[in-house]
């Protein structure tokens, strides 16, 4: 048998040529292969609710969602979503045609994506942003523009100058991502004042992911953009449990919209999963229906994680942009007389024993960039107080 010869163009589809392994992959990979301490991947190291993890394992023994579930999602997830927009931000939605489950959010990302553009649509999206962004912009054929987020007096604001400028009789749809992951910024009434302005003024769809709505601190507050006027008619919600809950695996998310919007969402997510995460669905419904207290308890926590890391960071020689929501800290490296993020947390288990993300990675600019890295404190007590003793060599 003879071997195979180069092709006559590469296997891998044009649009997604520059989308490799993933940064998520490739630190994760050199944490393992080295014993480092993982504050790369956002995911905690610790299961939540011990009630909503029984409550999907009662639904596999009681047979709900080990078949297919309807495509649109459970009933029973479908109506505690719509009762969660109702509970917390007094947006109603109706569960049979304004409400659809997914594969996690970055499947409802995908999904909207490929539905709502068309070849050469331009999408605005904040800089730096999450990496899938990108690549499901390309595989819808989009044309993305980016809006940089800026450092300035200790966290990164959005020019609301800059965002206007961007749009052109080709911007198809803004993608918004607050609480924003990685830097940290929890928009405010203002800025979403002035997009939603914006939004209706250029007749623009609107697609914001929200999954780290419930982590946000210091007195923020998250603000659905659909909640602004003459946006819900525009506006594709996300959400996201793994965030919220702690089950990251069970990959659940959904989507909010009216029903023009869901129907056009289910048609190319039907295409992609078609459905998952049955019985986990079940359990999710029963996890949004918790209390207050669930919600407060778990951004407490969260909060006393991101102080005693971002403590850590600062007495380590870092740069630290305290986050006003999210699970992840922005860092910059300059002060230790580094400057490129990449070859930073790529020496940086040898170094110190712990695994970060460089943030160059989510931007088309990776020049503004450069200096800024990544760490999650969604981790347990322990594990980031060993992290900050290993990082506390650097400042010597």
């Amino acid at each position: 048998m003879t071997g195979m010869t180069s092709p006559a163009r590469p296997f891998l589809n044009r649009r997604l040529a520059e989308f490799g392994t993933t940064i998520f992959a490739e630190m994760s990979a050199l944490a393992l292969r080295t014993g480092a301490i993982n504050l790369g991947q956002g995911f905690p190291d610790t299961d939540g609710p011990e009630e909503i993890r029984e409550a999907a394992v009662r639904a596999l023994r009681d047979g709900r969602g080990n078949q297919y579930p309807p495509g649109p999602g459970v009933p029973e997830l479908r109506t505690a979503i719509a009762a969660h927009q109702r509970r917390h931000y007094g947006l109603s939605y109706d569960p049979d045609t304004e409400v659809l489950v997914t594969a996690g959010a970055t499947e409802a990302i995908a999904a909207a994506l490929l539905a709502l553009l068309e070849p050469g649509d331009e999408v605005i999206a904040l800089e730096p942003y999450y990496d899938s962004y990108a690549a499901s912009i390309a595989m819808a054929g989009g044309r993305r523009v980016p809006v940089t987020l800026r450092p300035a007096q200790g966290s990164f604001r959005l020019d609301l100058d800059e965002l206007r400028d961007a749009v052109t009789d080709r911007t198809r749809l803004l993608l918004i991502n607050t609480p924003h992951n990685p830097t940290g910024t929890v928009l405010t009434r203002e800025e979403l004042t002035a997009i939603a302005a914006l939004a209706v003024e250029r007749d623009l769809l609107v697609v914001t992911d929200e999954v780290y709505e419930h982590l946000v601190f210091d007195g923020a507050e998250h603000l659905p953009l659909a909640s602004f006027p003459g946006m819900r008619e525009r506006t594709v919600t996300i959400g996201s449990a793994g965030k919220t809950f702690s089950f990251t695996g069970w990959k659940v998310g959904w989507v909010t919209a009216p029903p023009a919007l869901t129907t056009a969402v289910r048609s190319a997510k039907q295409f992609l999963t078609y459905v998952a995460s049955g019985p986990f669905q079940y359990a999710v419904a029963e996890a949004l229906a918790l209390p207050d207290d669930y919600f407060a308890e778990f951004r407490a926590d969260m909060l006393a994680k991101r102080d005693l890391l971002a403590a850590g960071l600062a007495d380590a020689g870092f740069t630290v942009f305290r986050p006003a929501g999210t699970y992840f800290i922005t860092t910059d490296i300059r002060p230790l007389g580094e400057s490129d993020g990449f070859a930073f947390c790529r020496s940086l288990p040898e170094r110190a024993g712990v695994v970060a993300i460089p943030n160059a990675v989510f931007y088309d600019h990776r020049e503004a960039g450069a200096p800024f890295v990544r760490f999650a404190f969604c981790k347990r007590t322990a594990v980031l107080e060993d992290a900050v003793r290993r990082l506390k060599g650097l400042a010597g």
